[in-house]
């Protein structure tokens, strides 16, 4: 009796543990894969995952449906450069320290919800002036407290003192919270110091701010302010983790410095020289251009009297970063798709795309861009980025073809996640 009773168990759970099925039906799909486009398809879905694709027909009786027929289906995009815990860009410098930790997990939760409705289903968070709250609200979309997108994080800026991943712009007397100064470091060993300290609290991969920044006040953002064995203690100890590390840097020399010492990727790459890009395409690194908020900059910063040390720094590397971006694009260097989201509002990301084919990119390059060359810069690549069998079934729809006109792209009508409709 007692081993038909444990018989009768398994079958239980092992039942209740059988993958839901979903079927999707698809008008289009764009395939990033393989650079195409394919009519009336539909994907199977078994616990999240993308199971089988094949033309569309008959489906089993009672079957779960969604149908998207009417619509282009890509898999979810990825932003390779957001800032989801944190308040958004103003004209104060110091707005930052004006919140506090709680209202800065808040203001997560809400940022996440919105790039994901905007059909960005992974993002990789490059930090927050509050120590961790990437790594928090990471933590609360896992477990489902939270609706976002899949997240890699970074915890903290690895910056020098008053660089620009520090808070600026305000009285010489005032105290800035210590867990906004969690990544200042001033030599090798303090750098090895502060990535083991963000490894063992959560973060994903590293971030070092390796020269100024725009919107810091004080620095410049040509100028290097991490030396290149700072940057190369913090790859040091990324590798022997099994992660890898990224450089903001605007500046020629800083890029370069940043390559030599073993960057996975460059953020921002404004001012990069031929020198610079040649070393990028020769060690395969990924630049990360954020090629359209120059002209939100330019616009919301006019109207909203932007510290004049942020618009001559943004005017300096806008089109400067642009000709890069049109450069790179010719010699075959890996471009991944990051916007600085938090600089501009989120939910908007998906403006670049249009900037990304202006400066030289086909339409599908800019869409690989935002799927399988992003993921494989996350090393993510046999989960997000396509939706061959095996990925997960994290997709977008969207009204008419971006493979002919991208900027319908800035329109997604439906999203899923893991094979859960979240629009």
């Amino acid at each position: 009796m007692r081993a038909l009773i444990a018989a009768w168990l398994l079958a239980s759970v092992a039942g209740s543990a059988q993958a839901e099925t979903v079927y999707v039906r698809a008008g289009h799909l764009v395939d990033p894969e393989h650079g195409t486009v394919a009519a009336a398809r539909v994907l199977r879905v078994d616990d999240g995952r993308v199971v089988s694709i094949a033309p569309d027909g008959a489906l089993p009786a009672g079957a779960r449906v969604i149908d998207w027929s009417g619509y282009t289906v890509l898999p979810g995009l990825i932003d390779m450069h957001v800032h989801l815990a944190d308040n958004d860009e103003t004209s104060n410098p110091a707005e930052p320290l004006l919140h506090s930790a709680m209202e800065i997990a808040y203001l997560g939760a809400r940022n996440a919800r919105t790039t994901l409705e905007a059909g960005f289903t992974s993002v990789h968070d490059v930090g927050c002036f509050r120590a961790f709250g990437d790594v928090e609200l990471r933590n609360a979309i896992d477990r489902g407290d939270v609706i976002g997108p899949r997240m890699s994080a970074v915890g903290a800026y690895i910056t020098a003192p008053g660089g620009g991943g520090e808070v600026t712009g305000f009285a010489p007397d005032v105290h800035v919270p210590d867990d906004m100064r969690a990544g200042v470091v001033t030599s090798p060993g303090e750098v090895t110091q502060k990535v083991n300290y963000l490894f063992q609290h959560g973060a994903d991969s590293i971030k070092l701010i390796a020269t100024g920044a725009v919107f810091a006040i004080g620095t410049v953002a040509g100028q290097q302010e991490l030396s290149e064995d700072e940057m190369r203690a913090a790859v040091a100890v990324a590798r022997a983790r099994g992660s890898w590390v990224t450089a903001h840097a605007h500046g020629a020399e800083g890029i370069k410095a940043a390559i030599r010492a073993g960057v996975r990727g460059i953020e921002h790459a404004s001012l990069i020289d031929d020198e610079g890009l040649a070393l990028a395409k020769a060690r395969g690194v990924y630049l990360d251009m954020d090629i359209y908020n120059g002209d939100w900059t330019d616009e919301v910063g006019r109207r909203d009297h932007y510290p004049a040390d942020y618009m001559r720094k943004n005017t300096e590397t806008t089109l400067a970063q642009r000709q890069a971006f049109a450069k790179a694009v010719k010699a075959g260097i890996k471009l991944t798709f990051g916007t600085d989201a938090g600089v501009y509002p989120h939910g908007l990301n998906a403006r670049q795309f249009k900037y990304m084919v202006q400066w030289g990119m086909t339409p599908m390059q800019a869409i690989q861009a935002a799927t399988t060359v992003s993921a494989e810069m996350l090393g993510w690549s046999k989960d997000v980025g396509a939706l061959s069998p095996g990925h997960y079934a994290d997709m977008i729809a969207v009204a008419g073809d971006p493979t002919t006109d991208v900027t319908v792209l800035e329109h997604v009508a439906h999203v899923l996640k893991g094979g859960e409709l979240v629009k």
